[in-house]
């Protein structure tokens, strides 16, 4: 019997994906008694006047059974005497293309259904990409539908080449164009007394013979899921084998940190043994102390890369779009990392492969960009090592997968700055101005009175006998930061500048004080991570309608008249703090109060 085979068929909508996959378990007497009769039952108030709709074995949902559609991702496993199959029948629906990447992502060929009567349409192409880019090289394209062109050869052989021209873009292994039809049968289990002009192989058949091979290396490599220390007298490392094979007494590598150690324990499950293979679930023990952690790799032969940046091609999910220097959480392997989208570099046209320059991306998009993490990383291509090659964006507040992709290339520059401990430290600075280094950083909206409460107090600082430097928001976007505009991406960089900044001012041992509006909450957070626990937010809580009211600028009558756009407050949303250190409101209250207020506040803090 041939090994286990995942699959996916994918699609446009109504392409006749369920009812392939309903047929094909139907003819091949692989549902139950029980299945059948419930299949006959449902099918009477079905969409085919009383003939067994074969899509109802695959759509469970209540609302795919009303629309007639697929939504979720259905995955059902059966066998015949040849071979063992795992399918995830994936939605059409391009609202739905989140739910057919993560079908895609677990699968080693593609079923992909095109329409007869239609041709190959833009999700066709969409889905095509999508598999190419999770790393799928095996494909079968079936023609289906065929009952609706009277079983046209002519009609195939056109669909046929736009086929070709279609699959020249990708790299592939194998691809098989097989005509079909899902509600009468033909050529799925047995060969179609309609389509005598086919020749070639059934879907059931070609699917049970498909040789499919993994691409991960060769050496030994294994992500750490978990540490164990059930007492003093043991430690081990618990994870997959992804590839290799690992025996007593042979040293390995621990990445990124690039310790050596002996493996002096093998143990699978609760039982010693010698030596562990490809895909077995270890608990490894070394001969002495390294350290290794969860998101470590394990590694003997040729290494993966390590490195803090790199290039990526990934599938935007989220309803919001994607600018560069957006933050997220990165999963890949099993490590969980803060990350940057650090330049969208292409968005890439999914009916032509075209890389077309773009500043932002939207849902079911594909793009080229670069990725900045926070930490080393262990990675390397896709097409090297896949599970060191493929990951996730996560949204850091709703924990929702924000984006999918792979890794292309590392990129050097990462690997070749290096930072540089100097002999006279911040704390030696420090020392010698006598005081404590710090960022005191101001938000709130326009006229809320950031910059008069900063400029005081700095005052008030100064007269203390400390060592200041306040960072306006206007005055650095006159020099700094003069090249950038107010669109979403031009805001998160300003703010990341002056993060920047501020913290190379930290380092000269000063009290730094910056004014800016900075609207966004994650842009606040990443801030927070740049300087680290020297950072002071203060929220400078003045109410829209104050601010207005101070408006001398009149840059909020601009803004309602539509003459300034992207203006925050108004045009442009403001993300209150959830939870910053200080909060103070100017309204109804003289400068010299709040101040006097703002200063006792910060003594904690300085």
């Amino acid at each position: 019997m041939n090994g286990l085979l995942k699959f996916i068929t994918c699609g446009s909508v109504d392409d006749g994906k369920s009812t392939l996959i309903g047929h094909m378990l139907y003819d091949a007497k692989l549902i139950f008694t029980d299945q059948e009769k419930a299949l006959k039952l449902d099918s009477k108030v079905g969409s085919r006047e009383g003939k067994i709709d074969y899509s109802l074995l695959l759509d469970g949902l209540m609302a795919e059974r009303e629309q007639g559609i697929t939504i979720d991702v259905a995955y059902r496993y059966f066998t015949t005497e040849k071979r063992s199959f795992i399918v995830a029948d994936t939605p059409g629906h391009e609202e739905y293309t989140r739910n057919m990447a993560v079908g895609a992502a677990f699968a080693d060929l593609a079923v992909i259904l095109v329409d007869a009567s239609q041709g190959v349409m833009i999700q066709t192409k969409r889905h095509a990409r999508i598999c190419s880019l999770m790393g799928i090289r095996h494909f079968v394209i079936a023609v289906n539908k065929m009952d609706l062109v009277n079983y046209s050869k002519e009609r195939f052989d056109k669909i046929k080449k736009q086929i070709r021209i279609l699959l020249a873009e990708f790299e592939y292994d194998s691809v098989e164009i097989i005509p079909v039809s899902a509600t009468e049968g033909d050529n799925i289990t047995k060969p179609s007394r309609s389509m005598v002009w086919y020749k070639g192989k059934i879907l059931l058949e070609y699917l049970e013979e498909i040789k499919v091979r993994q691409k991960d290396g060769t050496g030994f490599l294994m992500p750490v899921q978990r540490v164990v220390r059930p007492n003093h007298a043991f430690r081990g490392f618990q994870g997959q084998i992804e590839s290799g094979s690992i025996a007593l007494g042979q040293e390995i590598t621990v990445l990124p940190g690039k310790e050596k150690a002996k493996i002096g324990r093998i143990l699978r499950g609760d039982q010693d043994v010698e030596k562990a293979f490809s895909g077995w679930p270890v608990t490894l023990c070394t001969d002495r102390e390294v350290d290794i952690s969860r998101g470590c790799v394990l590694c003997r032969g040729e290494l993966p890369m390590t490195g803090n940046m790199f290039e990526a091609k990934i599938l935007w999910m989220e309803d919001s779009h994607l600018v560069a220097g957006k933050n997220y959480l990165l999963k890949l392997g099993t490590k969980t990392i803060p990350a940057a989208v650090m330049a969208i570099r292409c968005r890439i046209d999914v009916n032509t492969g075209e890389e077309i320059p773009a500043d932002e991306i939207f849902k079911n998009e594909i793009a080229e960009c670069e990725i900045s993490v926070g930490d080393t990383l262990v990675f390397d291509r896709f097409d090297n090592i896949q599970v060191l090659g493929s990951l996730i964006l996560i949204d850091r507040v709703s924990h929702m997968t924000a984006a999918c992709g792979v890794v292309e290339n590392a990129l050097n520059r990462s690997g070749n700055v290096i930072y540089h401990q100097m002999e006279i430290t911040k704390e030696i600075r420090c020392q010698k101005l006598g005081q404590k280094s710090g960022v005191i950083w101001f938000t709130g909206l326009s006229g809320a009175g950031k910059s008069t409460l900063a400029n005081e107090l700095e005052k008030r600082l100064v007269a203390a006998g400390k060592h200041t430097m306040l960072l306006d928001g206007d005055n650095v976007r006159l020099g700094l930061n003069k090249n950038l505009g107010f669109k979403e991406q031009d805001r998160i960089e300003n703010i990341r500048r002056i993060s920047e900044v501020a913290k190379l001012m930290t380092e000269a041992g000063l009290i730094v004080l910056t004014a800016s509006i900075s609207p966004y909450a994650s842009d606040r957070r990443k801030a927070r991570e740049i300087i680290g626990d020297e950072f002071v937010e203060v929220y400078v809580s003045t109410s829209l309608e104050e601010c207005e009211k101070r408006d001398v600028k009149g840059l909020y009558e601009k803004a309602r008249r539509g003459e300034i756009p992207n203006f925050t407050g108004i045009t442009s949303p403001y993300e209150v703090p959830v939870k910053p250190e200080i909060v103070i409101n100017t309204e109804g209250r003289t400068l010299l109060e709040c101040v006097d207020e703002l200063y006792e506040k910060l003594l904690k803090f300085l």
